[in-house]
This record gives C-alpha cells, structure tokens and sequence, in this order.
C-alpha cells in the first residue's frame, strides 16, 4: 500500500492536577490515498484525539503526521473537518455557509464566477441545491449535515476527517446520509477517516477498521480489512456472510475490552473495599489499645 497519509508514532500526554496523564501510546498507522478509515472504540479511548493531531488542532508529544511528505503542525484547507454537530453560521443561507469556505480557500485561485459555480455544484453533491436560500433554522438536523459536508468538500481536502457526523441523525436520515456518503466518495475518491460508535455503518462504508484499545494509554488494537466490493447495498449486506463476519469481529472485539472495562471498574472498586476493611480494622486496633492504655493510668 503506498503511503499518502502517515500516523507516525504518535503519543500524547496531558498535564493534571493528578499528574501527567497518558492519552495516546504509540499509535502508527498508514493511509492510502482514497482509502475510507473508521476509527472504533469505546468512550475515552482517544478516537477525537487521534483526529484532533491529524487535523493540526493538536501537537503530539512523540510522534508526528506526515500528509504527503509535509509534517502537520497546524490546521489547514488540505484537512476538512465534519463534526457531529454541523456549525454553520446561523446567520448565513445555505449558500454562503458553503461560500464563505469557497472565497476563503480560492480567492486567489478562482474567480468570483468560478468560485459561485464550485459552490454550487458542491451543494448539488449533497443534494441540496433546492434549498440555497434558507438558514440553518429553516432545514432539518440531515440537511444541516449535507451543507456541512458540502461546506468541506468544497475546500478540495487532501482528507476528509469526520468526527461522528450522523451522530446526532434519527436513524432514517443516518441511513440516506452514510448512501450519500458512499456515492461522493465513490465519485470523488477522496481519502476519509471517520470516528464512528456504529458496528454497521463502519463495516458499510471502510476499507479498513481501526479499533482502538481502551484508555488512557490506548492504541490501536487490531485492524480488519474489509473485503467487499463497491458499490455496497445494504439490503444486499444483510444477508452476506462476509459482511456479517466483519461485524462479528467488531462486535467481539467491542465486547472484550467492554469486558476488561467492567474489570478494572470492579478491581478499583475491591481496592476501595479492601482499604476501607483495613482501615476499619486498624480503627478497631488503635481503640483497643487506647482502653489498655486508658486501664492502665487509672482512667477507668
């Protein structure tokens, strides 16, 4: 696989009030241009984290990223990020979010007509040509995230970096988004690395599936390639055998660090019991002695 995108090693500490806290611990990973990567874990295993350095929002401790062949050191338009939550401007249609992100990135590059056309051919990618006029309250939580989505597209990012963008989606507009999804990237080509909590849509749409250990400390656990061919069709999925064995493994693996989770939980929690017992017992100890020593000077 050639290299367009590398992970290097990257660790990450934060100082606390408890000390230095570990978040990250040697995360290596290299990805190929066009490639579709989901990140998966369990709540503070540091998926945002890892998405945060890549984006430049953040600086490793050890470590780097390297986007062909330049080290990112700080946010740039060759890393788009999607969040869960759509933050367009409320004040602003649908047209100039996108536009605004359009004269930003290419007013050098493009003139005004170009950049009017860029922007409407990249809302018309997410289907949302029909609604260039409205605000942000006038349109669905989905069509929130269209605009979102289309805002980065039209930044041409080298990576796409999505952060749970259809967190926050009833169920029906998630499936129409993950389609849409598939279809811009299938047209595009453009590299994506998403942090997902859903089995089934990480198995849907990724090349490949990351999953991350638990924290603090994490790392990548294991990898699994997905071996099924593009255009995916979920109703065609639901009965395959290969599809179901990915989502197996996901879930398997989800499981048993859930499983090492409850674990630690219970461990701290017998510790807490068991110096609780012992300090009790010392009490009990220290009482006694105090009626020997009180018996003996006379005080009773």
């Amino acid at each position: 696989m050639n290299s367009y995108l590398d992970i290097d090693h990257i660790s990450i500490t934060f100082p606390t009030d408890s000390g230095p806290l570990n978040v990250l611990n040697n995360v290596d990973l290299n990805v190929a241009k066009g490639e579709f990567i989901s990140l998966i874990g369990h709540s503070g295993c540091g998926k945002s984290t890892v998405l945060n350095i890549v984006a430049g929002l953040l600086n490793a401790t050890e470590g780097g990223v390297v986007l062909e062949e330049k080290e990112v050191t700080e946010p740039g338009p060759d890393r788009a990020v999607v969040f869960q939550h759509h933050s367009l401007l409320p004040w602003l249609s649908v047209y100039d979010n996108v536009r605004l992100a359009v004269d930003q990135v290419f007013k050098r590059t493009k003139s005004k007509k170009e950049r009017h056309e860029w922007t409407l051919h990249n809302l018309d990618l997410v289907h949302m040509g029909h609604a260039l006029d409205r605000k942000p309250d006038e349109i669905s939580g989905g069509m929130k995230q269209r605009v979102g989505i289309a805002r980065a597209l039209a930044m041409e990012p080298k990576v796409m970096l999505m952060d749970e963008p259809f967190g926050a989606l009833d169920s029906l507009t998630r499936t129409h988004m993950q389609d849409s999804l598939m279809e811009i990237q299938a047209e595009l080509n453009n590299t994506v690395i998403m942090i997902t909590h859903d089995v089934d849509e990480a198995v849907l749409l990724s090349d490949r599936i990351i999953m991350m250990t638990n924290g603090p400390s994490a790392t990548i656990g294991e990898i699994l390639n997905i071996d099924l061919p593009k255009p995916r069709n979920r109703l065609e999925l639901a009965e395959d055998p290969a599809y179901n064995h990915y989502r197996a493994e996901v879930v398997k693996f989800l499981h048993e660090r859930h499983q090492t989770l409850t674990k630690d939980e219970s461990s701290e929690k017998s510790s807490v019991v068991s110096l609780s017992s012992k300090s009790r017992q010392a009490d009990d100890e220290n009482q006694k002695k105090s009626e020997v020593v009180k018996k003996a000077s006379g005080e009773y």
